[in-house]
C-alpha cells in the first residue's frame, strides 16, 4: 500500500511550486544587484513576498490548512527563508 502525502499533488499544487520557483529566481536576481548587499536585499524581498502572499490568500479566501498548497503555505516558506537569511547573515562574518 503506497503512502499518501499530506498534500495532494494536483494541478494547483504544481502551479504553486512553479510560481514559488520562478519567484525565488527573480528575487535572487534582484538581490544580486541590490545596493544593500545580497543578504539584506533578499531578506527584504522575502518579507515583501510574505505580505503579498498573505494579501493574495485573503483576497482569494483560501483556507490555511487545505489539502493542496496555497498562498498561505507559500507565505510560510518565504517567512522561514527570510528568518534563515537574516540569521545566517548575522552569524557569517562580513
Amino acid at each position: 500500500m503506497p503512502r499518501s502525502f499530506p498534500v495532494t499533488l494536483n494541478g494547483k499544487t504544481l502551479h504553486v511550486i512553479m510560481r514559488f520557483s520562478l519567484r525565488m529566481l527573480v528575487l535572487c536576481l534582484f538581490s544580486a544587484f541590490g545596493k544593500l548587499g545580497f543578504a539584506r536585499s533578499l531578506a527584504a524581498l522575502l518579507l515583501l513576498s510574505v505580505v503579498v502572499c498573505i494579501v493574495t490568500a485573503i483576497m482569494r479566501r483560501e483556507r490555511p490548512f487545505a489539502g493542496t498548497l496555497t498562498n498561505w503555505d507559500e507565505a510560510a516558506v518565504y517567512g522561514l527563508l527570510c528568518a534563515l537569511t537574516v540569521t545566517v547573515s548575522q552569524v557569517a562574518p562580513s
